[in-house]
């Protein structure tokens, strides 16, 4: 356990959490939102601070990030607990473990020890991934500061609920995301997530000023959030912000409790890729469907294939620096 980072106190004991916008108010003995941050007469304290759930070398690619360091390893950590409630929740098993079963587990695991880990492995990068890193963030920050002493940079996949004070604290030692923007409406964000939409805009917003690597995830669930009025309005949106910003429209699955619908059909995701190129972005990827063409970067100014991508594998890249091979053009991105 630790002292929570970005909180205030408040009269009778109770305390205010700064992280993420839900800025809960917590009471003595209750929890936040997300479950994992508890105040203990008058103390915030992070109940997972070296609480690892989950730790893996993956692919760059799975997070997803396309024009980040293509084709490096990363190590990606979690631990358990969210601040959104997502009924479609792919890693809920640990996401919802705190509030759903009441547990909080974890490998103890410290900051130095992950980042030698890292290390080890050969990682360019951290990813603090697979549940919300907003909800660790104390160890996600540890970690961060320690990782680029040692030569490795950090990454967000992320649902986007962080405060601006938050963004403040870990900057400069986030270096790119990859921000879940669910749904462009509402109704979608309070029914299926627990949330809001607007704090989530800001957040890309606020990101891409900083000159974080922001790339961003859309999970399209038929009749929830696969309207074109809809789709179109959110692919403005980060056109309105940087119609650089690569756009990955992602397939769903039935999961958790979300059963009853069936999966995204294949040309729905095609349609939306149509409509965020047609809306002016230059970068739009499809997922969850292997092997499509979707999953290739072609240059956007003379249409070379840069990057040939089979799932998460790179079968060939070939960016030159940062430019197109055929025409020059300089392709947005982190690259070596």
């Amino acid at each position: 356990m630790k002292e929570a980072y970005l909180y205030e106190k408040i009269d009778e004991q109770k305390v205010r959490c700064r992280l993420c916008n839900h800025k809960c108010l917590i009471k003595n003995h209750a929890r936040g939102v997300c479950g994992v941050r508890e105040n203990q007469d008058g103390t915030l304290i992070s109940l997972v601070y070296g609480k690892v759930i989950a730790r893996h070398v993956d692919p760059i690619e799975k997070k997803p990030l396309f024009h980040f360091l293509p084709a490096s390893r990363s190590y990606s950590i979690a631990t358990v607990g969210c601040n959104f409630r997502c009924l479609f929740c792919q890693n809920a098993d640990i996401s919802q473990m705190p509030l759903d079963y009441g547990l909080i587990r974890g490998e103890d695991m410290s900051p130095t020890m992950l980042v030698a880990d890292a290390s080890a492995n050969r990682c360019a990068t951290i990813a603090y991934t697979y549940t919300e890193p907003t909800i660790y963030y104390e160890l996600a920050a540890d970690t961060a500061r320690l990782a680029v002493t040692k030569g490795i940079r950090n990454v967000f996949v992320s649902n986007g609920y962080m405060t601006g004070e938050c963004l403040n604290d870990i900057h400069p030692h986030l270096h790119g995301a990859n921000i879940d923007l669910k749904a462009f409406n509402e109704r979608f964000y309070k029914e299926q997530c627990g949330a809001k939409l607007q704090p989530v805009l800001n957040t890309i917003q606020m990101m891409a000023k900083m000159r974080i690597w922001v790339e961003v995830t859309t999970l399209l669930i038929p009749g929830l959030n696969d309207s074109p009025e809809e789709l179109k309005e959110l692919a403005q949106f980060l056109v309105g912000v940087d119609n650089n910003i690569p756009w990955h429209i992602s397939r769903f699955h039935p999961t958790y409790r979300l059963t009853h619908i069936q999966p995204t059909p294949a040309e729905s995701i095609h349609r939306a890729k149509e409509i965020g190129m047609e809306a002016g972005l230059r970068y739009v990827y499809t997922g969850n469907l292997p092997g499509d063409e979707g999953e290739k970067t072609f240059c956007h100014e003379c249409g070379e294939l840069l990057i040939d991508r089979f799932g998460f594998s790179i079968q060939k890249n070939m960016i030159q620096g940062n430019q197109c091979p055929r025409c020059g053009t300089v392709i947005p991105g982190v690259w070596r």
